[in-house]
């Protein structure tokens, strides 16, 4: 038998990919039912697009996955695994369809981010360290976001408190690019604050210890120096400016005109909200939720702020994912992967000490 032979797809092989696909096209189409009633709210807002504004929300939009492939191309590039951002870009377009639109799609997501960076040369313990390093640089980079625009809002309310936040961003700053570039020096702050904690709980105080020194171990993987600490955190920086910016942009194509400092605010807590309470991919109903009032709070009407919501999610959301399906089926449908094998990661989510 030849090797042709051997990769030649398998009629149980070809009804599985059916499989998969139509519940792909169902998931996708129960997601589009979900959010059909604010479509047809704002319809009429719609019906009057500033479309130069939308085209830049595209714009913005691709840009955000653009500077998140080159976060994961930085964190790669100081453990010597060197790819090239088309490379990188394809896989980030791809995981995020994958984290948005299937059920359990950020596990999903982050196994084959994982796969692809072995493929790429990458051990298994960098493989890993890059996810867990451009998860907290996201992290950071969000507060970060959040704290600026609080900053600008305590200006405009009370100038002397300018100072007081001011000072806070800068020791934010200071802890964040410690806490990256020296991870290892976390560790008994990290468990101080689980004993408070768990006190405070009535818990056992080793509850979550194990967990925390596992998190800081693979943080402590690969020592990153002060330059490529910056260049990846303002990559990281970048993607959520980025998006931010699609947001802005699409309230500026209904016609609305926020004002900055509340656009980051709500930005920031509608973020946090989608993420901390995962009800539906890519936060769908929390994290609009919490965007409608925060921007009719910065000057925006309910209808504006839905229909802003509305051009935001047709282009960060639906058209950023038909896309990295696509570039799924064109570059990664029926190529090979290496093992079964996932990245260890359990410890971040699993309760116990």
């Amino acid at each position: 038998m030849t090797d042709a032979d051997d990769t030649r797809p398998t009629p149980r092989r070809r009804r599985v990919e059916w499989v998969i696909g139509g519940l792909l096209v169902v998931v996708l189409a129960v997601e589009i039912i979900l959010i059909w009633p604010d479509l047809s709210e704002s319809v009429q807002n719609l019906g009057d697009l500033e479309w130069g504004w939308v085209a830049a929300a595209v714009v913005a939009s691709l840009a955000s996955m653009s500077s998140f492939a080159r976060v994961q191309r930085c964190l790669l590039g100081v453990a010597d695994v060197h790819v090239r951002q088309r490379q990188s870009l394809a896989v980030t377009f791809a995981s995020n369809s994958m984290s948005v639109t299937l059920p359990g799609g950020p596990v999903l997501a982050t196994t084959f981010t994982y796969r692809q960076t072995r493929l790429w040369g990458a051990s298994p313990v960098v493989a890993t360290w890059q996810l867990v390093m451009a998860g907290v640089l996201q992290a950071i980079g969000l507060a970060l976001v959040g704290l600026a625009g609080a900053l600008l809002v305590g200006a405009k309310t009370n100038p002397f408190s300018l100072i007081f936040t001011f000072g806070g961003l800068c020791a934010f700053l200071v802890v964040a690019q410690y806490a990256a570039s020296r991870p290892d020096a976390l560790e008994g702050v990290g468990i101080t604050a689980l004993r408070g904690f768990n006190a405070l709980r009535k818990k056992p105080p080793l509850t979550g210890v194990r967990q925390w020194k596992h998190i800081v171990n693979q943080m402590s993987a690969v020592r990153m120096d002060r330059r490529d600490t910056a260049r990846a955190f303002g990559w990281s920086l970048f993607n959520w400016i980025a998006d931010a910016s699609c947001l802005a942009f699409a309230c500026y194509a209904v016609g609305a005109h926020p004002g900055f400092a509340g656009l980051a605010v709500a930005y920031a807590a509608g973020n946090a909200a989608g993420s901390a309470i995962p009800l539906l991919p890519a936060g769908l109903g929390v994290m609009d939720a919490v965007l409608v009032p925060a921007l009719t709070a910065s000057g925006m009407t309910g209808a504006e702020a839905v229909s802003a919501i509305v051009v935001y999610r047709l282009v960060s959301f639906l058209l950023m994912a038909a896309i990295g399906w696509i570039v799924f089926a064109a570059r990664f449908r029926g190529a090979q992967q290496q093992g079964d094998e996932g990245p260890d990661l359990e410890p971040l989510w699993r309760r116990g000490t």
